[in-house]
Protein backbone atom coordinates (compact mmCIF):
# COMPACT_ATOMS: atom_id res chain seq x y z
CA UNK A 1 0.00 0.00 0.00
CA UNK A 2 1.05 3.48 -0.57
CA UNK A 3 2.22 5.02 3.08
CA UNK A 4 1.11 8.71 1.60
CA UNK A 5 -2.23 7.10 -0.33
CA UNK A 6 -4.20 5.79 2.16
CA UNK A 7 -3.75 8.94 4.45
CA UNK A 8 -7.34 10.74 4.04
CA UNK A 9 -7.40 14.52 2.85
CA UNK A 10 -9.18 16.78 5.77
CA UNK A 11 -11.47 19.20 4.31
CA UNK A 12 -12.06 22.75 6.23
CA UNK A 13 -15.01 24.27 6.33
CA UNK A 14 -15.80 26.07 3.66
CA UNK A 15 -13.99 23.76 1.27
CA UNK A 16 -15.84 21.59 -0.92
CA UNK A 17 -14.43 18.40 -3.58
CA UNK A 18 -16.73 17.50 -6.78
CA UNK A 19 -15.04 14.58 -9.07
CA UNK A 20 -16.41 14.50 -12.57
CA UNK A 21 -15.34 12.05 -14.59
CA UNK A 22 -10.95 12.60 -14.40
CA UNK A 23 -11.11 15.91 -12.50
CA UNK A 24 -11.58 16.65 -8.87
CA UNK A 25 -12.69 20.49 -8.42
CA UNK A 26 -11.71 21.82 -5.63
CA UNK A 27 -13.92 25.17 -4.53
CA UNK A 28 -12.78 27.54 -1.32
CA UNK A 29 -12.60 30.68 -0.21
CA UNK A 30 -9.90 32.02 -2.06
CA UNK A 31 -11.21 30.50 -5.66
CA UNK A 32 -10.96 27.00 -7.34
CA UNK A 33 -8.58 24.46 -8.73
CA UNK A 34 -8.59 21.93 -10.51
CA UNK A 35 -6.10 18.28 -10.36
CA UNK A 36 -6.11 15.78 -12.66
CA UNK A 37 -6.90 12.33 -11.73
CA UNK A 38 -5.87 8.98 -13.61
CA UNK A 39 -7.66 5.78 -15.10
CA UNK A 40 -7.64 3.25 -11.82
CA UNK A 41 -7.90 5.92 -8.82
CA UNK A 42 -10.57 7.01 -7.36
CA UNK A 43 -11.79 9.68 -5.28
CA UNK A 44 -14.53 9.69 -2.25
CA UNK A 45 -16.08 12.49 0.07
CA UNK A 46 -17.16 11.07 3.44
CA UNK A 47 -17.37 13.00 6.43
CA UNK A 48 -15.36 16.12 5.42
CA UNK A 49 -12.20 13.99 4.33
CA UNK A 50 -11.20 12.83 1.24
CA UNK A 51 -9.95 8.77 0.36
CA UNK A 52 -8.48 8.36 -2.80
CA UNK A 53 -8.23 4.87 -3.38
CA UNK A 54 -6.71 2.19 -6.21
CA UNK A 55 -9.23 0.60 -7.90
CA UNK A 56 -6.90 -1.03 -10.43
CA UNK A 57 -3.94 -3.34 -8.69
CA UNK A 58 -2.65 -4.14 -11.95
CA UNK A 59 -1.49 -0.70 -12.89
CA UNK A 60 1.78 0.88 -14.19
CA UNK A 61 2.97 2.84 -11.28
CA UNK A 62 -0.29 2.47 -9.15
CA UNK A 63 1.24 2.95 -6.21
CA UNK A 64 3.24 6.52 -7.46
CA UNK A 65 0.21 7.44 -9.20
CA UNK A 66 -1.92 6.66 -5.75
CA UNK A 67 0.26 9.10 -3.57
CA UNK A 68 0.84 12.01 -6.24
CA UNK A 69 -3.07 12.35 -6.75
CA UNK A 70 -3.42 12.35 -2.73
CA UNK A 71 -0.39 14.93 -2.61
CA UNK A 72 -1.93 17.01 -5.42
CA UNK A 73 -5.58 17.16 -3.68
CA UNK A 74 -4.00 17.95 0.00
CA UNK A 75 -2.06 20.62 -1.65
CA UNK A 76 -5.05 21.97 -3.95
CA UNK A 77 -7.19 22.28 -0.62
CA UNK A 78 -4.32 23.66 1.37
CA UNK A 79 -4.14 26.50 -1.63
CA UNK A 80 -8.04 27.51 -1.50
CA UNK A 81 -8.03 27.93 2.43
CA UNK A 82 -5.22 29.18 3.34
CA UNK A 83 -3.10 30.11 0.10
CA UNK A 84 1.02 29.37 -0.53
CA UNK A 85 3.69 32.20 -0.31
CA UNK A 86 7.52 32.48 -1.21
CA UNK A 87 9.71 34.83 0.66
CA UNK A 88 12.67 36.41 -1.69
CA UNK A 89 15.17 39.05 -0.61
CA UNK A 90 17.49 41.12 -2.83
CA UNK A 91 21.50 40.99 -1.17
CA UNK A 92 23.68 43.97 -2.59
CA UNK A 93 24.50 47.56 -2.75
CA UNK A 94 21.80 49.13 -4.95
CA UNK A 95 19.88 46.01 -5.48
CA UNK A 96 15.85 47.05 -5.10
CA UNK A 97 12.24 45.98 -6.33
CA UNK A 98 9.56 48.48 -7.41
CA UNK A 99 5.73 47.30 -8.16
CA UNK A 100 4.51 48.43 -11.87
CA UNK A 101 0.76 47.89 -11.72
CA UNK A 102 0.77 44.04 -10.62
CA UNK A 103 4.39 43.46 -12.08
CA UNK A 104 7.85 44.41 -10.70
CA UNK A 105 10.73 46.18 -11.62
CA UNK A 106 14.10 44.09 -10.32
CA UNK A 107 17.28 46.80 -10.30
CA UNK A 108 19.95 44.02 -9.67
CA UNK A 109 22.83 45.03 -10.98
CA UNK A 110 22.61 45.43 -14.96
CA UNK A 111 22.52 48.18 -16.77
CA UNK A 112 18.73 48.22 -17.06
CA UNK A 113 16.02 47.09 -15.55
CA UNK A 114 14.48 43.37 -15.07
CA UNK A 115 11.01 43.28 -15.75
CA UNK A 116 8.58 40.67 -14.31
CA UNK A 117 5.08 40.16 -15.32
CA UNK A 118 3.07 38.57 -12.70
CA UNK A 119 1.21 35.26 -13.89
CA UNK A 120 -2.70 34.76 -13.53
CA UNK A 121 -3.10 34.06 -10.24
CA UNK A 122 -0.13 35.09 -8.56
CA UNK A 123 0.17 38.15 -6.40
CA UNK A 124 3.24 40.13 -5.53
CA UNK A 125 4.01 41.96 -2.25
CA UNK A 126 7.05 44.38 -1.09
CA UNK A 127 8.28 44.25 2.18
CA UNK A 128 10.79 47.61 2.00
CA UNK A 129 12.52 47.75 -1.65
CA UNK A 130 14.22 44.29 -1.06
CA UNK A 131 12.13 41.50 0.37
CA UNK A 132 8.98 40.10 -2.31
CA UNK A 133 6.48 38.03 -1.33
CA UNK A 134 4.91 35.64 -4.13
CA UNK A 135 1.74 34.68 -3.15
CA UNK A 136 -1.32 32.56 -4.91
CA UNK A 137 -3.42 29.67 -4.64
CA UNK A 138 -1.65 26.75 -6.49
CA UNK A 139 1.67 25.93 -5.08
CA UNK A 140 3.51 24.94 -8.16
CA UNK A 141 2.84 28.40 -9.80
CA UNK A 142 3.79 30.32 -6.59
CA UNK A 143 7.37 27.62 -6.57
CA UNK A 144 7.88 28.39 -10.16
CA UNK A 145 7.47 32.38 -10.45
CA UNK A 146 9.48 32.83 -7.29
CA UNK A 147 12.40 30.32 -8.68
CA UNK A 148 11.98 32.61 -12.22
CA UNK A 149 12.60 35.72 -9.78
CA UNK A 150 15.18 33.71 -8.56
CA UNK A 151 17.18 33.28 -11.48
CA UNK A 152 17.20 36.67 -12.97
CA UNK A 153 20.42 37.01 -10.43
CA UNK A 154 21.17 33.84 -8.48
CA UNK A 155 23.26 34.58 -5.19
CA UNK A 156 26.95 34.44 -6.03
CA UNK A 157 29.72 32.36 -3.66
CA UNK A 158 31.90 35.25 -3.17
CA UNK A 159 29.95 37.98 -1.66
CA UNK A 160 26.38 36.66 -1.41
CA UNK A 161 25.20 39.15 -3.84
CA UNK A 162 22.06 38.20 -5.52
CA UNK A 163 18.66 37.40 -5.21
CA UNK A 164 17.64 34.60 -2.76
CA UNK A 165 15.29 32.66 -1.02
CA UNK A 166 14.44 34.10 2.87
CA UNK A 167 15.57 31.10 4.59
CA UNK A 168 18.35 29.88 2.40
CA UNK A 169 21.81 30.12 3.54
CA UNK A 170 24.34 30.58 0.74
CA UNK A 171 27.67 28.84 0.84
CA UNK A 172 30.66 31.38 1.07
CA UNK A 173 33.81 30.77 -0.72
CA UNK A 174 37.13 31.89 0.79
CA UNK A 175 38.20 33.67 -2.13
CA UNK A 176 41.86 34.52 -3.36
CA UNK A 177 44.35 34.90 -0.67
CA UNK A 178 47.38 36.55 -0.99
CA UNK A 179 50.50 34.66 -1.61
CA UNK A 180 53.19 34.95 1.72
CA UNK A 181 56.91 35.66 0.90
CA UNK A 182 59.01 33.36 1.86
Amino acid sequence: MSKIGKVPVELPAGVELKVEGLKAEIKGPKGVLEVGLFDGLSVKVENNEAYVTLSDLNLENGKALWGLVRSLINNAVKGVSEGFSKDLELVGVGYRVEKVGNDLSLLVGYSHAVKVKAPEGITFDLEGNTMIKVSGIDKQAVGQTAANIRKVRKPEPYKGKGIKYKEEIVRRKQGKTAKTAA
